[in-house]
């Protein structure tokens, strides 16, 4: 077997997965504090004044319920400060002047450790002619990746992959590998292997890697968004091929993996790629093989 390494089970129980780390703080960024340590959650409120709109400070405050320091962490987190940037870019909510963001309520914070994972809000942003306020619940959970892992046996290719509990849907998922991503490197590849290794027990190399979003346009900033209308979501998607033998598909079917001190309780699952498409409801899946159809009609992809 080429281009990659199967790794022994023992191997998937040792946590390699580090705590998301916060990106750098939004330069064009004004802060004016006006929060105290004995402030009861009631009252938590910060202004912030942005480049977009320097007559417009915004109030963010904190709901009933939230810490003064969940209330500083995420004021002061990735998520959000990436969230303020995406609405002064160049294809931003407030990039042209139409629109004004009024105020923000912090509703929930989730840590990873000492560090924020998942991040909830409400955005007051109106239509500046029409007084109309936009719809702006918000859940923020940052850059993620997912991996097409296509192997080729007998003429046959099979993609690989996870069956896993998802909560929020009530159901047990049929889906690609996929995590967010740890830190604030920005790492897409880097965090691509790593997920495989974790979720699949397969070792890739990085060189060998496809990233199906570098195909789109620039305006898309080579992101896929898989619910843009509650969460910030943005996804990069891999491709991986390889050819190996029957026993490698043989010993990947089925295969029990994940973090389990993560509550990771994963199933490896192989599908013929020909039937791939029909197989499971996973946004992930179905973008993934259209990126990887269009990109082989158009040429893009490099000669297996």
């Amino acid at each position: 077997m080429a281009g990659f390494t199967l790794l022994p089970s023992r191997l998937l129980a040792c946590p390699s997965r580090s705590l998301p780390r916060l990106l750098h703080h939004h330069a064009n960024l004004i802060l004016r504090c006006k929060m105290s340590s004995s402030c009861s959650s009631s009252s938590l409120a910060q202004s912030i004044t942005l480049t977009s709109q320097p007559n417009e400070p915004v109030l963010v405050s904190a709901a009933p319920g939230i810490s003064s320091s969940d209330f500083r962490d995420a004021i002061d987190s990735s998520l959000f400060r990436n969230w303020l940037r995406n609405l002064e870019s160049e294809s931003g909510i407030l990039a042209d002047g139409t629109m004004t963001l009024k105020q923000v309520l912090i509703q929930g914070v989730d840590m990873f450790g000492k560090r924020i994972g998942f991040l909830k809000f409400k955005a007051d942003i109106f239509d500046n002619e029409t007084s109309q306020k936009v719809p702006g619940i918000v859940f923020a959970r940052g850059p993620a990746v997912a991996v097409l892992i296509l192997l080729e046996s007998d003429g046959e290719s099979y993609a690989v992959l996870t069956e896993q509990v998802r909560v929020p849907t009530g159901k047990i998922v049929l889906e690609l590998p996929a995590g967010m991503l740890d830190d604030d490197k920005g790492d897409f590849v880097g965090t691509a292997v790593r997920e495989v290794e974790e979720e699949i027990g397969i070792k890739l190399k990085k060189e060998d890697m496809v990233d199906l979003t570098a195909f789109l346009d620039p305006s898309t900033g080579h992101r896929i968004f898989p619910s843009p209308g509650g969460c910030d979501e943005e996804m990069s998607v891999f491709l991986y091929r390889g050819k190996v033998e029957q026993e490698t598909i043989r010993h990947l079917q089925g295969k029990e993996t994940g973090l389990r001190e993560h509550g990771e309780f994963i199933k490896v699952r192989l599908i013929p790629y020909r039937e791939l498409w029909r197989k499971t409801a996973d946004a992930k899946v179905l973008v993934s093989i259209g990126l990887y159809e269009m990109a082989q009609r158009e040429g893009l992809l490099p000669r297996h």
